[in-house]
């Protein structure tokens, strides 16, 4: 293990409840409890488990949940007041990137296959479709909404969107209640490996290397506690740099796999943890030498781009601003630098599966080019 130097100042809070919704990728966090990486940095973990991404947004706004393991459009979400209250929210790193998947039911999977198109393959249902995700501004509705329209079809009028919370994917899926979903791993994989369901595509070959999971607080709390807030990021960048290293995924699916956290299969989950199951798309990722974990403002404009396109907020021009309030850049690189962790030094352009492009850059035109949106 590398050496570790402490923060200069000392944290101002240094007990901290840390929610998470039990997923794969769940795993940084659960690594940073489970081997006390907080306590060279001043901070005892507290994990806290919660039942759906709106239970974990409500906890953490009311101050019951310090930070949390979170879907990064929940975050910039709340900070828009989209669907709920406004809050002033904080991403203060990038926990993965990947490691989520659609899946069909083994009806429709199999109608598409034979009809060769989605759009052929739903109108054999006779009805409208039902496909599920797990919260209205979250990255699952995101990659969703982003592959149908890539396949031809609205998601916003062709099909019906509803949110069930992860763990409870596979059994909806069972009582033939969804015709399609999008969640996190285990849960895709759980559904194929009971033949209840057939994984079309992962979330790595919508946008390659997409950040997934970030860790998120209220803004008060980094203003109120930035010794901390930098502790929490050093204590997660440590927990995500020990994911890296040789049979440590394995490992810490077996702690996954107890009932209090995910309660799966260890070797389904460490599965996916070391790369899909086989999987051409791209690995699960959690540091890769400080490379997943930096708040790239223009990832979370991105965000910005899609609520927009789908009619969840009027166009703005504020994004950058948004971003750059919401993304704690700073912070994470005084954080990164005190123990070792190297930022990058250009930011990415990712080609989606539909061709296009995304540079960071005028929003408005990348929105304008979508032949499939809310308008």
């Amino acid at each position: 293990m590398n050496e570790i130097t402490r923060t200069a100042a000392p944290p101002e809070k240094t007990h901290l409840k840390i929610g998470f919704v039990p997923l794969a990728d769940a795993a940084p966090v659960v690594a940073a409890k489970l081997l006390e990486f907080g306590h060279a940095h001043g901070l005892t973990l507290e994990l806290s488990r919660q039942p759906s991404w709106a239970a974990l947004r409500d906890k953490l706004l009311a101050g019951e949940l310090d930070a949390a393991h979170s879907l990064y459009g929940l975050v910039y979400g709340v900070q828009l007041g989209i669907g709920g209250p406004q809050t002033d929210m904080a991403v203060l790193m990038v926990l993965n990137r990947n490691g989520q998947a659609i899946t069909l039911s083994n009806r429709l999977a199999d109608a598409l296959a034979e009809h060769g198109t989605l759009p052929r393959a739903l109108a054999t249902l006779g009805r409208t479709p039902v496909f599920a995700q797990t919260f209205p501004t979250g990255t699952h509705a995101m990659w969703l909404y982003y592959w149908l329209a890539a396949q031809g079809v609205h998601p916003l009028r062709d099909i019906e969107s509803v949110v069930i919370p992860p763990p409870q994917m596979v059994a909806a899926l069972a009582e033939d209640r969804l015709d399609g979903l999008c969640v996190g791993e285990p849960w895709p994989a759980l559904a194929q490996r009971r033949g209840m369901g057939r994984t079309v595509i992962r979330s790595g070959e919508i946008w390659p290397d997409h950040p997934e999971k970030v860790l998120a607080c209220r803004r008060d709390f980094v203003e109120r506690y930035p010794n901390t807030a930098r502790a929490l990021v050093q204590t997660m960048l440590e927990a995500c740099r020990w994911l890296d290293g040789a049979g440590h995924r394995t490992e810490i699916a077996q702690w996954l796999a107890r009932p209090e956290m995910l309660g799966a299969d260890a070797d389904l989950i460490a599965a996916m943890l070391e790369g899909g199951a086989g999987s051409s798309a791209p690995d699960m990722k959690f540091f890769g030498g400080g490379s997943v974990n930096y708040p790239l403002e223009s990832e979370g404009i991105w965000f910005l781009t899609q609520f927009e396109r789908w009619g969840m907020m009027a166009r703005r021009d504020d994004y950058r601003e948004i971003a750059q309030a919401l993304n704690q850049t700073a912070l994470y690189r005084e954080a990164a630098e005190t123990i070792g962790v190297s930022v990058p030094a250009v930011a990415p352009k990712p080609v989606f599966i539909d061709g296009r492009v995304w540079d960071g850059e005028n929003a408005a035109a990348y929105v304008e080019g979508f032949e499939i949106a809310s308008r």
